[in-house]
């Protein structure tokens, strides 16, 4: 297993000059920002939180992502293309989804990487996520499944982990709708104790700050942004950014243009904001790619190759390389790693 320190001996992209996005905008970026971002995320690529594209396949079961398939915003040429290192694929589904459902996703998900071995690695903690970058590979991890699913037994949760589930999402779930219940205070525990992530994007403010408080590992909220800049109901308040920074928690911002507005230069806007209040150390990105044609993207960031046009953004806009690198793939890197150590720690307990 390679160290997590060490440099990447072959990249995710060394197979072709990285594209500057599905709608290469008109800006006033000169080559040698761009440059920079080629070359920062040559050694640091994205570390993406979040993309639906499970959900996708399994409503179309016939895309092929190992080449451009012009029917959904994510495949493997255009993942490459954007210096995505590691992926997060959702385990979520629209509505409320079963027990079934979310064994479905993830059946499609094993499914998905055995395919495309020479592109997809399973990655199933932080010295995986390495390894697969110094492989060349892009480490892909499951999750969030959805809390709702796990009612009043861990067992569901301890399979869901068997299975290769790296983080849930306690929204929506009876033991975190108004605040931690006895056994939801049970779940935060366990999942601590199996250094599964917890995702709580969508969670009420003063929950999100209740279950930040009581994790022992980092939380995560997988794809957002901020509501002091953009009015929608899953974007975090300050308080809530705040909370992160002090849970060393990770922020990651979406391409939603309902959630940050219509532009690159929008979306930067957001992730000025949320280092601004959580940090450099919590901020990070979960795009939310993976979808049919037709869903309101900020122009210039329509699918993943886009992705070092926003870092050249960044860098134009002041941003020291080592808050990118951070962003990119070092905080992710950091909260897995944090979520291990403290599972480790708690190795000796009895579970439930």
């Amino acid at each position: 297993m390679a160290d997590l320190q060490d440099e990447p001996q072959t990249g995710p992209f060394d197979d072709g000059p990285v594209a500057l996005g599905a709608e290469d905008v008109p800006g006033t970026l000169g080559p040698s920002s761009l440059d920079r971002a080629t070359a920062l995320l040559a050694v640091h690529p994205v570390a993406d939180g979040h993309n639906t594209f499970l959900w996708t396949l399994r409503q179309c079961p016939y895309h092929d992502i190992e080449t451009r398939d012009i029917g959904v915003d994510t495949d493997i040429p255009r993942l490459r293309g954007g210096g995505v290192g590691a992926q997060f694929w959702s385990l979520l589904t629209p509505g409320e989804g079963t027990v079934s459902d979310t064994l479905e996703q993830i059946d499609i998900a094993h499914a998905l990487i055995h395919r495309y071995p020479d592109s997809l690695s399973l990655a199933l903690n932080a010295g995986d996520l390495a390894d697969a970058r110094n492989r060349g590979r892009i480490a892909s991890f499951l999750g969030p499944a959805p809390g709702a699913n796990v009612t009043d037994s861990l067992g569901t949760l301890r399979a869901f982990h068997q299975l290769g589930v790296r983080s849930l999402a306690p929204a929506g779930a009876p033991w975190a709708e108004q605040g931690l219940t006895a056994f939801g205070h049970e779940v935060v525990q366990e999942m601590n104790r199996l250094a599964m992530l917890l995702d709580l994007t969508g969670c009420a403010p003063a929950v999100a700050c209740q279950i930040a408080s009581a994790s022992k590992t980092p939380v995560v909220v997988s794809h957002t942004a901020a509501a002091a800049l953009t009015r929608h109901p899953e974007n975090l308040p300050d308080e809530v950014l705040t909370a992160l920074r002090a849970a060393g928690g990770l922020c990651m911002v979406t391409f939603c243009a309902d959630r940050t507005g219509d532009s690159l230069h929008a979306v930067a806007d957001h992730l000025d904001h949320v280092r601004a209040v959580a940090g450099p150390q919590c901020v990070g990105l979960g795009a939310s790619f993976g979808t049919e044609g037709g869903t309101p993207r900020p122009t210039g960031l329509t699918d993943p190759s886009g992705y070092p046009r926003l870092i050249a953004e960044l860098l134009d806009r002041g941003w020291p390389e080592s808050d990118v690198a951070l962003l990119t793939w070092g905080n992710a890197q950091r909260v897995l790693r944090d979520a291990e150590f403290t599972a480790r720690a708690a190795q000796h307990k009895t579970p439930h």
